[in-house]
């Protein structure tokens, strides 16, 4: 019986995919896996007994990833599920970014007891007029799942649009339309282009990479939108960029104490993937992929560790085993495995960064003793005997 715990609520019609083989606990000591979305994992002990954490949605600032990877939990998180979700979030960004939508309602609800509201409707509505996208250049900077709707969205809506991403995947690029203009730099997309829409994952090498340098580039009077994460824009170079007219509108989906308010600011409250479409589908696709693993090894979208599919577990035992990415692993693994007189019928190996992970599948049923054997070879984090 595999006892999974919820951090946070978790859409039903995820939570209903679990067979008889699971319980849900309110005990996270003793969960073999947990399911979060945006509670924070980082003030949490991580319990002997926890194997896999998936997050319901695809950013993991939440989760200690490395640690997690050091103890062999696999961290997943559900990319895609959500994307519509955001896309259509960043639709309506545009439309705010270009009309004074906002700015004209809460007027309307100021005069809406006047009994002459219509005539002073007529009279002040020019305060209000903005600009149409249509034939308009947004940039889109990284073409992930979202970034890749957002695109073609936009370009059915008549905008001409930019596309950014040296990492594109093939499957992002195959669902690309072709009429999107491939950018070879950022500084095209800052130089060319009236709307910016940034869609990369938060790093090292992205923070604050929207910052004095970038909106020198510009065009005077950009909108920029941020769906993603806030720490990619530097906040007092925007700030500074707003103030002086270089950034006419900013839309972001993280408010904070600086930038909410803002006039120039479009705050809205991390709306992107608040859809009960997009809540069952991460809820759908974290629970797959927990039962995937828990039952059969595989691991699919980890963010700590590589994918790795080696089918049903048909033969008589199945480990599962986390290492570090040295040499000589699979060699130590092998020869342990020998000097027990075990035939390995199937093995698969792959890594990501520092981290590897092996499915080996023996001709004999797992025993503690074979895991205990694995996991005593230096730079083995864990072993788990799958069948």
């Amino acid at each position: 019986m595999f006892k999974i715990n919820c951090l946070n609520p978790i859409a039903k019609i995820g939570l209903d995919n679990f067979s008889e083989e699971y319980a849900i606990t309110d005990n996270y000591e003793e969960a073999d896996a947990v399911l979060v979305r945006s509670a924070s994992v980082h003030e949490l002990d991580l319990p002997d007994s926890l194997q896999a954490i998936a997050r319901a949605g695809a950013g993991v600032n939440n989760i200690p990833i490395d640690k997690c990877a050091e103890k062999g939990i696999v961290v997943f998180n559900t990319p895609g599920a959500n994307a519509n979700g955001v896309k259509e979030l960043v639709l309506t960004g545009l439309f705010l970014a270009s009309r004074d939508i906002i700015g004209g309602v809460n007027w309307v609800n100021s005069v809406k007891d006047d009994p002459d509201v219509a005539k002073l409707v007529e009279k002040n509505k020019a305060k209000y007029a903005g600009i149409e996208i249509s034939g308009k250049k947004l940039g889109v900077i990284g073409l992930g799942a979202i970034g890749v709707l957002v695109a073609n969205a936009a370009m059915k809506l008549g905008m001409e649009v930019y596309g950014y991403d040296p990492f594109i995947s093939v499957r992002s690029a195959w669902h690309l339309s072709k009429y999107i203009k491939p950018s070879k730099s950022l500084a095209e997309i800052y130089k060319e282009c009236d709307f910016i829409s940034i869609h990369v994952p938060l790093s090292d090498a992205t923070q604050g990479m929207l910052n004095e340098e970038a909106f020198k580039m510009m065009k005077n009077g950009v909108r920029i939108l941020n769906f993603s994460r806030d720490s990619l824009v530097n906040e007092e170079d925007m700030i500074a960029a707003l103030k002086v007219g270089k950034v006419f509108k900013y839309v972001t989906d993280f408010p904070t104490p600086k930038m909410a308010p803002l006039n120039e600011v479009v705050a809205i409250p991390h709306l992107g993937a608040s859809t009960c479409e997009s809540e069952d589908n991460c809820a759908v696709m974290a629970v797959s992929q927990l039962m995937d693993y828990l039952e059969n090894g595989t691991i699919r979208n980890s963010v700590n560790y590589p994918d790795c599919d080696n089918g049903y577990p048909d033969n008589a035992g199945r480990l599962a085993i986390h290492h570090k990415n040295i040499p000589n692993m699979i060699g130590q693994f092998t020869s342990a495995l020998a000097q027990e007189n075990i035939n390995i019928s199937d093995m698969i190996n792959k890594s990501k960064g520092q981290y590897a992970y092996t499915l080996v599948d023996i001709e004999i049923p797992s025993t503690p003793e074979i895991k205990q054997k694995i996991k005593a070879i230096e730079g083995v984090y864990r072993v788990r005997i799958v069948k």
